[in-house]
């Protein structure tokens, strides 16, 4: 989009201002139009109240057959029928910060705005099944769930495993992330560390009385610059590891040899190691320096081994991928749920300025997942 249009959007207000009653919401019409209303409902995390509202309004008055609870900003909408599997759909109702992409705006082909990608469109794919879809063949559970682009502690997601286990209860997940419209199984796992390098400070006229560690931490980026990162094939998947320099710091003063470098490293690893691994692996390639490991998540193995599954890949028509990134499937494989992940939307655009879903993948979602589920 050129930039004289994106200006053009930063200049129009949200079309539903704050502090305002929520809107009405159609779960039972146009899918492509639900998801453009929920766009127009800005939610950055932390702010995600007044569309949890709207939903669970527009739940209980069109999705009268299915018990709804509610834990802050997260919604789970359940059906309490007697048959014997039970599938589980997730979606998280926060965006990262808006960016003058609010509120939407539409082509013949796609619906453009902040979150139409990660995930407003697979939510309204949600949402409208929640509505629509009355005597599938499974049981079947809605989540949708605040505070996911922000630290993990604060996930709506997480809230729920720990306060309400009992409303995850499944046999299988689905997580409505964008795949372009594939099914993606399982994803890797990812670890943050850092790698702090010590040095003697001194004033920079008389350097030679320091060690510089600023200086001391090309050793390690020339670590990462020759790392060869491995490919590894779990359950008929093949996921690419890597380790990246994030981040560097250092240095107090410009007349200052800095005594202190920290360089924050990712390590995005294959579902098949173990957090112990991951770490223990880490640690080896900067033997010899002092780490401090800051975050870390397992993966989730690609849980295709289940019928169910089998039979949405199968709907779907497409080959399965694997999740090179770390999404909440990783939440569910801890709770012992196989889970795919399967939406609307290209990846690569989420948290883009020009942010848009293709509408042909909105209806194709909902389609196919309302034939695996009847």
């Amino acid at each position: 989009m050129d930039s004289e249009s994106t200006t053009r959007r930063a200049a129009l207000p949200p079309l539903v201002p704050p502090g305002l009653d929520p809107p009405v919401l159609d779960l039972y019409g146009d899918v492509v139009a639900l998801t453009a209303a929920l766009v127009d409902i800005s939610s950055v995390s932390g702010c995600e109240a007044r569309l949890a509202d709207a939903l669970a309004q527009a739940l209980g008055t069109q999705a009268s057959h299915l018990r709804l609870d509610r834990d802050g900003d997260t919604l789970v909408a359940r059906s309490t029928g007697s048959r014997s599997r039970r599938v589980l759909l997730a979606g998280h109702l926060d965006t990262v910060p808006v960016a003058g992409n609010l509120p939407h705006w539409r082509t013949p082909t796609a619906v453009y705005g902040r979150g139409s990608v990660d995930m407003k469109g697979g939510v309204a794919v949600l949402a409208h099944l929640a509505a629509t879809l009355v005597e599938p063949s499974v049981e079947v559970t809605y989540v949708f769930y605040d505070h996911e682009e922000v630290d993990s502690a604060r996930n709506g997601l997480g809230r729920v495993a720990r306060t309400h286990p009992e409303w995850l209860a499944a046999d299988v997940a689905v997580l409505g992330e964008p795949t372009n419209g594939l099914v993606e199984g399982g994803c890797n796992g990812t670890l943050r560390a850092e790698v702090t390098l010590r040095g003697r400070a001194a004033h920079s006229a008389r350097a030679w009385m320091g060690r510089n560690a600023i200086h001391a931490a090309g050793a390690v980026l020339s670590r990462l610059e020759a790392y060869v990162p491995t490919e590894v094939q779990v359950d008929g998947l093949v996921y690419r590891e890597g380790l990246s320099a994030v981040g560097i710091r250092g240095g107090v003063a410009g007349n200052v040899v800095p005594d202190e470098c920290v360089v924050t490293v990712n390590y995005r690893f294959a579902p098949s190691r173990t957090t112990t691994e991951a770490e223990r692996h880490v640690r080896d390639v900067f033997g010899g320096y002092e780490v401090r490991l800051t975050d870390i998540a397992p993966g989730a193995r690609p849980g295709l081994d289940d019928p169910l599954v089998g039979e949405l890949v199968a709907a779907v028509g497409a080959p399965v991928r694997p999740k090179y990134g770390w999404t909440d499937v990783a939440r569910f494989a801890g709770l012992g749920i196989p889970a795919v992940n399967y939406g609307p939307g290209d990846p690569a655009l989420a948290h883009a300025d020009d942010e848009h879903v293709e509408v042909e993948q909105i209806r194709s979602c909902v389609n196919r997942l309302a034939t695996w589920l009847n």
